[in-house]
């Protein structure tokens, strides 16, 4: 009984191989995961609120969290409405995640994400949407935006993620409108 030894040039080729093709493998996963629709690149590129509130545009602003299951879900979509009205729709993302989007929040009563609050050319805001929206219904309030005509689905709810605005703990605090009297 004689054993067989493979020959190994066709051993090395089969590795060789394996390594090129797992390399590829990789290679084109690292790309996928970094596209351009990631939530964190569209938040790179977009619209700066305070350019969006001064430059006579009219402008989409959606708060999202790079956790939340909708928001992730939309951004491909965003995305691609983005390369249609990006020259004439400001679009602006605001993680509530961050609390320097505190105020926005607070002022928009955002209690549920994605929450879009669509804003004329005066940066007044005239409509919100909440939770996940198919695109045919975004098109339409942005088409209606750019016509200065209501919002068709300005009411408009879908899924959407929890989400509590952080506030202060009033515990212990005197309110300031009791002038001085403790609230119990």
């Amino acid at each position: 009984m004689t054993a067989t030894t493979p020959d190994p040039k066709l051993r090395n080729l089969l590795i060789a191989v394996t390594a090129v093709i797992l390399s590829v493998a990789i290679f084109l996963g690292f790309q996928t995961t970094a596209s351009s629709t990631s939530l964190e690149a569209q938040a790179e590129s977009a619209t700066p609120i305070e350019i969006a509130l001064s430059n006579g545009k009219p402008t989409l602003t959606e708060f999202y969290a790079n956790w939340c299951t909708s928001c992730q879900a939309m951004a491909p979509e965003i995305a691609e409405i983005k390369k249609q009205y990006g020259d004439s729709v400001n679009f602006v993302m605001l993680n509530v995640d961050n609390n320097k989007w505190l105020p926005e929040i607070l002022r928009y009563r955002v209690d549920g994400i994605p929450h879009f609050v669509f804003l004329n050319r005066n940066g007044e805001a005239i409509a919100q949407t909440l939770g996940e929206q198919p695109r045919s219904i975004l098109v339409a309030n942005l088409d209606a935006l750019l016509a200065d005509s209501p919002l068709p689905f300005a009411t408009a709810t879908g899924q959407t993620s929890e989400f509590t605005a952080p506030v202060a703990s009033s515990a212990n605090q005197t309110d300031p409108r009791s002038h001085g009297a403790q609230v119990k």
